[in-house]
């Protein structure tokens, strides 16, 4: 039988934690192992029970979620971060991928999509919703990749930017450069 995906998640409404609690409970490879309503228990919750998946609102009161989603990954690397929010702007895209998120989730997608992000992130790839995964394309045309000074390559450094790159490399990238920091590019 197939390993079990276990889950940790994170937001303060309670019925959006029920509702998405559901979705995941509707697959059998799938387990919710602890839920929390801000992001400090998030953080207290992954230390704790060591989820394969954490999937984090972003405004949560006291810690945020992207400030939980960084300090999960700190404590517990192994554990995968989605981010599932509401909010789509740029600066919450940016700020959690830089913080160690492999996923990035509207809650106006589908149930097969958010079952499709935990799978995909459990596994250690990336996920990021259509317009999310639009806005950050827009971002590497325009501005190329980034280099904030003391933080190297900002999206070939996250888990997002490895499994982008393996994306548009296998299709020609449309920068026709392989940035220094990808992994993914070198194993080709």
């Amino acid at each position: 039988m197939p390993r079990v995906i276990r889950a940790l998640l994170a937001d303060d409404e309670p019925i959006v934690r029920v509702g998405v609690n559901a979705i995941l409970g509707s697959d059998e490879g799938i387990e919710v192992v602890a839920e929390a309503a801000d992001g400090a228990q998030a953080v207290e919750q992954a230390r704790r029970v060591r989820p394969d998946v954490a999937l984090l609102d972003v405004r949560m009161p006291g810690l945020d979620g992207l400030a939980a989603a960084s300090e999960i990954r700190r404590i517990v690397p192994e554990t995968a971060v989605i981010i599932l929010t509401t909010f789509g702007e740029s600066s919450y895209i940016q700020r959690a991928l830089t913080g160690g998120a492999s996923g990035f989730l509207l809650k106006t997608s589908g149930p097969r999509e958010l079952i499709s992000a935990v799978r995909a992130v459990a596994g250690g790839a990336a996920y990021l919703s259509p317009w999310v995964a639009k806005y950050v394309i827009s971002q590497m045309r325009t501005t190329g990749y980034p280099e904030p000074p003391g933080r190297g390559n900002w999206w070939h450094g996250s888990p997002a930017g490895s499994a982008m790159c393996w994306a548009c490399s296998a299709r020609a990238c449309p920068m026709r450069r392989s940035p220094p920091g990808c992994t993914l590019s070198k194993a080709r």
